[in-house]
């Protein structure tokens, strides 16, 4: 059994290993016990190895992530998760973002990384084979193959789409659900209305990046009081959704392709990785496409087929003066 809620590894990137310890051990003794993590979060998954080395590892439930689509990258990701937790074995370990027709076809075809899922089962290093992912539809054709144990989407009271049907349908197929962005990548601020809404969901363990115990311990707090989702709540997380309509991106990325080969969403999102990561790692994923951005011809097609209406050109100017500004911040 997990904890009614996770404790998510992108933050702890920022801290140094004894800081992340003192964050991960201070949240295993608030009765968390269910760590997520990926390869693709820099020293991560070895700061959590690092920390939970004295801790019976049976009491721990850890989710990796591998972004192989083949077989040999995949089974390669999965040892060094292995020798970076000190563990033989991750509980979960997930097909990370499986987002696009592309990755799943590449996933599943022979030699793709399903199958080294299915060796890394087989030999007992992992298991629960789950992905992740960003695009509903794709997840719940995912969902039906029968092939994975457990997903992780995002969801949080403004992305609320997975509650329509992914959601419903993990509990209908018995799979575990692991709810992505509860603050949306740290866009949400008031930690209460953001944790009750997923808290409804019976099936759902919020995942939220921690960097600091003191966030832990207030979702902790929040969790214990048992109070539900209120009037009150609603009518906040509302006015919140209003507020954000015009600006929101829910990454479905229906507004693709751009003719100039814009990745509309991850521009859209820069601010949640500017919040989340390590500025180096952050600058590495993200300014060749921000400055590419710079190239929007304002053709408008993007938004007209945003089901959300964005302003998307208006919007991708405002995102690049923040990172323009995030850069000047942080110079390296």
């Amino acid at each position: 059994m997990v904890s009614r809620v996770g404790f998510g590894g992108i933050p702890i990137q920022r801290l140094s290993r004894a800081e992340a310890a003192a964050v991960v051990n201070g949240a295993i003794d608030l009765g968390v016990n269910f760590l997520d993590t990926a390869n693709a979060y820099s020293d991560s998954e070895e700061k959590i190895g690092a920390a939970i080395k004295d801790i019976k590892r049976e009491s721990l439930v850890i989710a990796s992530k591998s972004t192989a689509t083949d077989k040999k990258t995949l089974l390669e990701h999965l040892d060094l998760c292995l020798k970076r937790l000190g563990s033989d074995y991750v509980d979960i370990y997930q097909l990370h973002n499986l987002s696009s027709a592309e990755a799943r076809d590449a996933v599943f075809a022979p030699g793709g990384a399903l199958e080294g899922l299915a060796e890394g089962v087989k030999a007992g290093k992992i298991r629960y084979p789950a992905f992740s992912s960003h695009s509903i539809p794709l997840a719940i054709e995912l969902m039906k193959t029968g092939k994975f144990a457990s997903v992780q989407l995002p969801f949080n009271f403004v992305d609320s789409t997975a509650g329509e049907e992914a959601i419903p349908l993990a509990e209908e197929l018995g799979m575990g659900f692991i709810g992505m962005k509860p603050f949306g990548g740290g866009l949400l601020e008031d930690a209460g209305v953001a944790i009750r809404y997923v808290l409804q969901f019976g099936n759902v363990i919020p995942d939220p990046g921690i960097e600091k115990l003191s966030e832990m311990r207030e979702i902790v707090s929040i969790v214990e009081e048992k109070r539900p989702f209120s009037a009150e709540d609603e009518k906040t997380a509302g006015d919140l959704i209003q507020a954000m309509g015009d600006h929101w991106c829910h990454r479905c990325d229906y507004c693709q392709p751009c003719p100039q080969g814009i990745g509309i969403s991850s521009v859209l999102t820069v601010e949640s990785l500017i919040k989340r990561m390590p500025f180096k790692q952050a600058f590495r994923m993200a300014n060749a496409g921000v400055e590419k951005a710079g190239g929007c011809i304002e053709c408008g097609r993007c938004v007209e087929r945003c089901p959300y209406k964005l302003q998307i050109p208006d919007l991708l100017k405002d995102k690049i003066a923040l990172w323009k500004k995030a850069v000047a911040e942080n110079p390296m």
